[in-house]
């Protein structure tokens, strides 16, 4: 079997955490500098948190060097463990669970995380549903602001993992986005699209996707995870 490194978008993908991402951005700029709106008209699907902090920082008026970005994500990263822990509504979505159990049970197949969040945001929502050490390596939005390029480490650590390069690997990245399924194609990976976000089936059908599906429960999906 062709080794393969499957990555799992988190937000809208593995799980939906009841707005408290936003919820814990929107509050940590509150704190530090004094607007709550500086979000008001930024869509965060598929956006990176520095990309996300970047932007945010800019709407305030302030210079964003790389130092301010990463003390704005310090900040944003202890919002966040206040507001996971008190959100509603956390879920995994549907045939997350089996998915990954049967991935984990493939030989030669290895299974990790290709999300915008920065590591320490990655683990503490999926700290929350216990599916944090379920994934042992990925690309993280503090790996770089640009989604193909941590997509593209991501899958060159799965592709270690296995003791192999990543272009005699099969690479499928799991994501609810056009973004992620943009991010796939700069790679050359195949890519799984799951309505499970924002996105709708006939949204993501217009995109380049491998495969779209509503979740990961539907007929044929865990097929095309698996190949």
């Amino acid at each position: 079997m062709r080794p393969t490194v499957l990555l799992f978008d988190i937000d809208g993908t593995l799980l939906s955490s009841g707005g408290a991402g936003r919820r814990a951005i929107e509050r940590a700029f509150f704190e530090r500098y004094g607007r709550r709106d500086a979000f008001a008209k930024i869509s965060f699907a598929g956006m990176t948190d520095r990309a996300i902090a970047r932007a945010g920082i800019l709407e305030c008026g302030r210079e964003c060097s790389e130092a301010e970005i990463d003390a704005a994500l310090d900040h944003y990263v202890r919002t966040l463990e206040e507001e996971v822990a008190k959100a509603g509504n956390y879920r995994v979505h549907a045939g997350m669970h089996a998915a990954l159990d049967a991935a984990s049970a493939r030989k030669n197949t290895a299974v990790g995380l290709g999300t915008g969040n920065i590591r320490r945001g990655a683990r503490v929502k999926l700290s929350r549903v216990a599916l944090h050490e379920r994934f042992a390596f990925g690309g993280f939005g503090c790996d770089s602001e640009d989604r193909a390029e941590l997509i593209r480490m991501g899958a060159r650590r799965g592709a270690e993992s296995l003791g192999t390069s990543v272009e005699e690997c099969r690479v499928v990245i799991i994501g609810d986005t056009p973004k992620d399924v943009a991010a796939a194609q700069a790679i050359g990976a195949e890519s799984i699209a799951v309505a499970t976000g924002t996105f709708k089936v006939e949204q993501l059908r217009e995109t380049p996707a491998t495969f779209v599906f509503p979740d990961l429960a539907a007929p044929g999906a865990l097929e095309a995870l698996l190949g």
